[in-house]
């Protein structure tokens, strides 16, 4: 009969409109994947068959099914907010309990976890003493907020040019605080075991020997050892340039400088002019360097592609605090939701393949973004008009029905 038919369809446009309705409800919900609701006609069962001449009596809900697509990504000005750009989840424990997410809104707890909203732990890899990161069973994520350790200067690397048109000083001998006995200076940091800065100064005087100059070199203003020319602290090198201006004296010095700060001393280190030259051109420093540096402090992070968290240092220096994984389905749509932007694993979803960002089918990790919801608001409200309609036309199937039947009672 007519009414079992519209009855359904009133039912399964009821179930339509509440999906279309918690969709437009989301529709600035982070992370979040609409829902489309999956109809089905209905016929009544027969063991004869019904052949051609069978009427269905009505329809039915099949399923809510969600839709995995990607949400478009909205820049933040927090660095713990990550989007993710691709398929996979964010692997979570809620007190040891996994769930996974695309709602990538974290922060820092009181002990330096990083949590969600909710407090529930994001998971990954955790890093050894000298930040490098060591894959094995994801645990919770903890930043090391504590300082990084100083480290001495074992190398010191000098590059520029002596311009070989120069003459030799016209007063002699060589004095630091004198301008007029040397040619050209240049001066870098280097530190000690405790991460005292220290001042070396490298100074060059042209010789009347051609293509040769000497170097003497101070720190803090003191005279720098040379264990290479074996004569003694402050005595100069001699460098020796071929016909090209290229330098054929040995390298690297092994050089060391005495200190009082109360740390290692003498401070030994290695110093390197390899790239030193001698053309017709202005003296120049083309590049110094050397791999020393004070204590740090933890002043920011960031959180690259493949999901590594680099922490950035008050000192310059940067080191890793942890990697994230994401982690994919087989089937994501076998995930059972569990609100709050949440799912959870089941039969249907198959097992979890978790891995680093950028590996793989899972995809990369933006940091300082979210993954707004995939909710198309216009579809929508659409989708909404073509529901009430439908709604209307079940109603008006009950309301002719209710006719016929009144005119079958009315007959005499």
């Amino acid at each position: 009969m007519g009414f079992q038919q519209g009855l359904s369809g009133l039912n399964v446009s009821a179930r339509n409109l509440d999906v279309i309705g918690n969709n437009v409800a989301n529709a600035q919900t982070v992370g979040f994947k609409q829902s489309v609701a999956q109809f089905a006609d209905v016929f009544a069962a027969a063991l004869g068959g019904g052949g051609a001449t069978q009427i269905g009596i009505g329809a039915r809900v099949m399923d809510v099914a969600q839709t995995f697509n990607q949400g478009n990504v909205t820049p933040t000005n927090n660095p713990l907010d990550i989007a993710v750009t691709g398929q996979g989840f964010f692997r979570l424990s809620d007190n040891g309990s996994i769930v996974y997410s695309r709602n990538g809104q974290f922060r820092l707890d009181r002990e330096g976890f990083l949590v969600n909203t909710l407090g529930q732990n994001v998971t990954g890899y955790g890093v050894d003493t000298l930040g490098n990161v060591v894959q094995g069973q994801p645990d919770n994520i903890r930043f090391d907020t504590a300082d990084i350790p100083p480290r001495a200067t074992t190398r010191f690397e000098a590059g520029l040019n002596l311009d070989s048109r120069n003459s030799p000083p016209a007063v002699a001998p060589f004095s630091p605080t004198n301008t007029r006995t040397y040619n050209f200076s240049t001066s870098g940091t280097t530190f000690d075991t405790l991460g005292n800065p220290h001042t070396l100064t490298l100074f060059f005087v042209k010789t009347a020997t051609p293509n040769q100059w000497q170097m003497h070199g101070t720190v803090d203003g003191g005279p720098v050892g040379d264990a290479d020319v074996g004569a003694g602290a402050g005595n100069p090198v001699t460098l020796n340039f071929d016909t090209a201006g290229t330098l054929t004296t040995g390298m690297p010095l092994a050089a060391n400088l005495t200190v009082s700060s109360g740390a290692v001393s003498p401070v030994a280190f290695s110093l390197d002019l390899t790239s030193v030259t001698q053309f017709g051109a202005a003296a120049s420093v083309n590049a110094l360097s050397q791999d020393g540096f004070t204590s740090g402090r933890l002043s920011g992070y960031n959180v690259a592609g493949d999901g590594t968290i680099v922490g950035r240092y008050s000192n310059g220096q940067s080191r890793n605090l942890g990697q994230i994984v994401l982690t994919n389905f087989v089937n994501p749509q076998g995930l059972a939701p569990l609100g709050d932007n949440l799912w959870e694993q089941t039969a249907d979803s198959g097992l979890p393949l978790t891995g680093t960002p950028d590996s793989g089918s899972l995809g990369q990790l933006q940091s300082g973004a979210v993954e707004d919801s995939n909710v198309d608001l216009t579809q929508e409200l659409v989708n909404m008009i073509i529901a009430q309609r439908v709604y209307q036309a079940n109603a008006q199937t009950i309301k002719t029905q209710d006719a016929i039947l009144q005119t079958l009672v009315n007959i005499r």
